[in-house]
């Protein structure tokens, strides 16, 4: 360790030869490699006791079992449009189209719309919808 006690001050250090400067550094390396190797497998240890610990805690309760009873789905809210609500409803699209592409309405036809299904999770129209609702 005397080497290192040369390494720390500048002097000593410039008047070091290059093999004990490479030594000293080696040292330097594999003890900071060390420490953190050491921590490390520390860390690991008191989170695996922990687990343990928490395992053995859970073990002990008895888990509640809960009956759910199943719920009956009631009519939908949703309306289907009627054939009057189509005509606008394809204006409104065809108008939307036409604004998007920078160009007429004359120039786009619009002959079917086909309501597709949303197959996204509650979570995502959730998102979604709170996008939606902080642009404003």
């Amino acid at each position: 360790m005397e080497i290192l006690e040369q390494f720390k001050h500048a002097e000593t250090f410039a008047q070091m030869p290059m093999g004990d400067k490479l030594v000293a550094t080696m040292y330097v390396i594999l003890l900071g490699m060390g420490i953190t190797f050491t921590a490390l497998i520390l860390i690991w240890a008191l989170t695996a006791l922990m687990s343990q610990i928490i395992m053995a805690m859970d073990s002990n309760k008895k888990p509640e079992i809960k009956t759910v009873k199943p719920v009956v789905a009631e009519k939908p809210l949703v309306e289907t449009p009627k054939e009057e609500d189509q005509s606008e409803l394809i204006a409104v699209i065809t108008a939307a189209i036409a604004a998007s592409l920078n160009t007429s309405m004359h120039n786009i036809v619009v002959s079917n719309i086909t309501r597709v299904s949303d197959n996204t999770p509650v979570w995502g129209q959730t998102g979604r919808n709170e996008v939606m609702a902080s642009r404003f």
